[in-house]
């Protein structure tokens, strides 16, 4: 079943700046849900129960899967990734109404995309570990999607680094959008060391919440532009995305 989204629309003309979010602990907590779905996947693609699944910890599904197997003792063959991903989609989908009920949205979370919504020309999505699907069902349960538009996002079927997934969103909404969009207006906004450090490797601007299992320190010490302690200032959220971007400039 397709999943609403409903990005904000934005004239091409005012367009200055693109914001991703990561999902995981920055904007939802759904880990009972997400582990449990694991469990059937890892079930369905290795006839075995699931003994141990690695911490996610910013890494995308994909690295997830190949760890998580080889924690288990299953050793890693060429089918097993789309295999996987193909029952991860499905046995989170099967799960996807425990979502409000098992998990939460952020403190601050709703407030805060609805702010920076407001920003003028700003465009919303999400740069994410989690498979487009998951992601999806996700921000659905919560009513996040309704200021993101999440065709142009990132996520973790797709087998690249997350300093590489942060450019390739980039090319996406440039597409989508006709701006240029670098390192001049684009900001991540994360939990985890391994996002600032993306955005570092990408050239993008980062504001780190301390929501997830990076310290405070860790993260300014993985370099993050600004560190909040989580989302539940929303006029702080939007002057540091403010702060951190410039207009953007027309696509060639």
């Amino acid at each position: 079943m397709a999943v609403p989204w409903h990005p904000r629309p934005v004239p091409e003309a005012t367009i200055n700046r693109l914001v991703l979010w990561n999902v995981d602990l920055t904007l939802v907590d759904v880990s009972i849900v997400t582990r449990d779905a694991y469990a059937e996947a890892f079930r369905q693609v290795t006839g075995r129960p699931l003994v141990k699944l690695t911490q996610h910890n910013g890494r995308p599904d994909s690295e997830i899967i190949f760890e998580t197997l080889a924690i288990n003792g299953i050793a890693a063959e060429d089918e097993h990734l789309p295999r996987f991903l193909d029952a991860l989609a499905t046995a989170f989908a099967a799960r996807r109404g425990r979502l409000a009920k098992e998990g939460r949205a952020m403190p601050g979370a709703r407030e805060a995309l609805k702010a920076v919504s407001r920003l003028d020309g700003t465009v919303q999505s999400v740069l994410t570990g989690t498979i487009k699907s998951n992601a999806v069902h996700k921000l659905t349960a919560f009513g996040l999607h309704k200021h993101l538009d999440v065709e142009v996002g990132g996520y973790g079927e797709e087998v690249y680094p997350k300093a590489t997934l942060l450019q390739v969103a980039q090319g996406r909404a440039k597409r989508a959008y006709g701006a240029v969009f670098d390192g001049s207006n684009t900001v991540l906004v994360g939990d985890s060391a391994r996002d600032v450090q993306a955005a570092r490797i990408a050239g993008a601007a980062m504001i780190a919440v301390a929501t997830g299992r990076s310290l405070p320190a860790e993260l300014h010490e993985a370099g993050a532009d600004v560190v909040l302690p989580d989302l539940s200032n929303p006029s702080e959220v939007v002057a540091a995305v403010a702060g951190l971007t410039s207009p953007a400039r027309k696509a060639g």
